[in-house]
């Protein structure tokens, strides 16, 4: 057992050493006044409140304490529920980011800010409560209560962040006033001025006590098994469901107060086990102690980063910065290459109609027909739908739009056949593994910090930021031959990453802030004739090489070391695949912006219809993909004409709740 030679009372020692250590570091670095001054400050506040004079005084005591206190209190509640959710579920990848309680959180405060915003000082903390519960059983009901202690809970979580994120984006898109301060806020945030928002929720924090009073003992129950648990008298499911609705409080509050963090109440527990910690009275308090540590020591990170650049790092940036590279450091030791990763789907046929590839065909070229000829039109009010033959410049306007929505959809669609192929998930898509993710931070990273047009940048970019995270994919998969729970949690970290890197980017943006969002909500509007056939040209050359491989596809799909034993090169190929999965994603990023979903559901969708051999599920996939991308965009620009949504956006929370409700289906055929 690592470090089994250390005592508990020593363990406590080191870890309020190593506490107080990073507490001093930050007073150091932050403060404008010696220590001396501060304490002298301090006393003075205590003895006069009003009392201060001093310049560097009130920025200490409003500003830099304030900041010090949120940071101890934040960090010590997330790396508290952090524990108590991994010892609820016996998962040390379960947390508030990995649930997607923390993005049903932002989400309804995002919809409390931009339609209820005279509500939000005093209910914001319930409706995140409320919003963390509703995405908590959302997950529980698609990965199903046997899987909490497997990945399918993580993988569900980060299905469910995507679908929240669509959704987010849609309302921000809508209200465009309210997208500056949730950018910043959405980064995470640990600037005071003053001490309203520690007064605000202390009280609110105070209910973790009782995480020390019932749950050690509930704790110990449950590591008996819930069986076992229930033969010496504990009610498990109220006592489970209890202490988790408790621990969503406290991350809702404190969502509320700064934003979103990551990563604190996922590596606190696993390095406080890592430490010796091993009752659940130890890991709790443990990683509270760590939590602390981890957040004040990355919020004196960002005051470090911030120091030597222009712009303020956002603490939730640091602590992505830190977290990330942890999380695969912990991935790499303790996970391995036979985790389980199934997630039951519903089955569909069992063979593939003789006349569904011609339907499909024919109704994409209906569909096409259709998006060229009705159109809407504003001066009609009775009778705003119209037939219309366009004239050339409305055809000039159209065909890059349609031809760009085709190629995107089949391009993503391919993508996730042959990702859910090669690593053997119904739940892997470019999205999941951060390989679109990628394309997105190089292209917003360039706009943002090299001042180049996003709209104009070259596909190069966009491929250098996929084909780097694939790169990163492949180095750091290689010591457990790219296992699929290897790919799938390096993939969860980097996207988790890259997120917060953009945040950070669209958080700086000024101006520019609302033209990035449109971009990256997935739009065809901005796309010119030149960017549209270079993006038609690149996907089918991408396609006709995965039809033209789909051999190797369908051994690498029936087992490893099948395919190795029927002469085929397995790491070559490997490599070759998935190097085409990242250019299907640069080039389609490069041109429109990422798009969720679509490599989720259009495989899904083709197995439920019959294609269960390789090379008909990409033909399948492909079709299906590039209709749902130009319904999405059709209905985009008509839905609230004149204004329009993202087909991207679009695309993603139609596709997304299809997608729940099929994996739930899925779930409930197991049983």
């Amino acid at each position: 057992m690592p470090n089994s030679f250390i005592t508990t009372p020593i363990r406590y020692l080191l870890a309020f050493i190593s506490l107080f250590l990073v507490v001093w570091m930050s007073f150091q670095w932050n403060a404008t006044l010696s220590l001396p001054q501060q304490i002298d400050a301090i006393l003075q506040v205590i003895s006069n409140p009003s009392s201060l004079d001093d310049f560097d005084k009130i920025i200490f005591i409003e500003s830099q304490l304030p900041r010090l206190v949120m940071a101890i209190l934040i960090g010590g509640m997330l790396g508290l529920v952090g524990s108590l959710m991994q010892q609820l579920t016996q998962n040390s990848l379960v947390s508030p980011m990995t649930l997607g309680a923390a993005s049903g959180a932002w989400l309804a405060l995002v919809v409390m800010n931009v339609w209820f915003a005279d509500y939000v000082a005093d209910y914001a903390s319930i409706a995140a409560l409320f919003g963390a519960l509703i995405t908590f059983a959302l997950v529980v009901a698609i990965a199903g209560v046997n899987n909490l202690s497997g990945l399918p809970i993580v993988l569900s979580g980060m299905a469910v962040n995507i679908f929240l994120g669509a959704v987010a984006t849609a309302i921000i898109l809508l209200n465009d006033q309210y997208a500056k301060n949730l950018f910043i806020w959405g980064a995470g945030d640990l600037a005071q001025n003053g001490w309203e928002q520690v007064q605000w929720l202390l009280p609110k924090l105070s209910v973790s006590l009782l995480i020390f009073v019932f749950a050690p003992r509930i704790l110990a129950l449950l590591r008996l098994g819930n069986v076992g648990a229930a033969a010496r008298g504990l009610n498990v499911i109220p006592a489970f469901f209890g202490l988790f609705a408790l621990g969503l409080w406290l991350v809702a509050s404190s969502i509320t107060t700064v934003g979103v963090i990551s990563f604190i109440g996922l590596l606190a527990p696993n390095i406080a086990r890592h430490l010796g910690a091993r009752t659940p009275r130890d890991e709790l308090f443990f990683s509270l102690l760590l939590g602390v540590t981890l957040l004040v020591g990355t919020d004196l990170l960002a005051s470090i980063i911030s120091q030597y650049t222009t712009d303020i790092v956002p603490s939730g940036t640091a602590a992505a910065l830190i977290g990330a590279p942890a999380l695969i450091w912990f991935t790499r030791r303790t996970m391995s290459s036979q985790d389980q990763l199934s997630i039951s789907l519903p089955k569909g046929k069992s063979i593939l109609p003789i006349w569904l590839i011609p339907s499909l065909g024919f109704g994409l070229i209906v569909v096409l027909f259709l998006a060229v000829i009705v159109t809407k039109d504003s001066t009609q009010t009775l009778h705003p739908w119209t037939v219309l033959i366009p004239s050339e410049f409305s055809w000039e306007l159209k065909w890059p739009r349609l031809l760009t929505a085709l190629s995107a959809g089949s391009g993503l669609a391919v993508a996730g056949v042959l990702l859910q192929r090669l690593i053997y998930n119904p739940l892997a898509s470019p999205d999941i593994l951060g390989i679109s993710a990628g394309a997105t931070f190089a292209l917003i990273g360039g706009s943002v910090f090299l001042g180049f047009n996003i709209f104009e940048a070259a596909p190069l970019v966009a491929f250098c930021g996929s084909l780097t995270v694939l790169v990163l994919l492949l180095i750091l998969g290689k010591r457990h031959g790219y296992a699929p729970s290897m790919l799938i949690l390096t993939g969860i970290a980097l996207t988790a990453l890259i997120d917060a890197l953009v945040q950070f980017s669209l958080a700086k943006g000024n101006e520019d802030s609302y033209i990035l969002l449109n971009w990256l909500a997935g739009s065809t509007y901005r796309v010119s004739a030149q960017s549209a056939l270079i993006l038609f040209v690149c996907i089918v050359l991408l396609l006709m090489f995965a039809l033209l491989t789909h051999r190797w596809l369908t051994l690498i799909s029936a087992g490893r070391l099948f395919a190795q034993a029927r002469g085929l090169s397995v790491t070559k190929s490997f490599i070759a695949l998935l190097i085409c999965v990242a250019l299907l994603c640069g080039a389609v990023t490069a041109t429109m912006g990422p798009v969720a979903f679509i490599g989720l559901l259009a495989p899904h969708m083709a197995v439920i219809l019959g294609a269960k051999k390789a090379k008909e599920q990409i033909i399948v996939a492909a079709l299906i993909g590039a209709l749902l991308m130009i319904i999405a965009d059709w209905f985009g620009q008509h839905i609230l004409f004149p204004s329009q949504i993202a087909a991207g956006t679009l695309v993603s929370v139609i596709g997304g709740l299809y997608f729940i409700g099929l994996l739930i289906k899925g779930q409930r055929s197991k049983y």
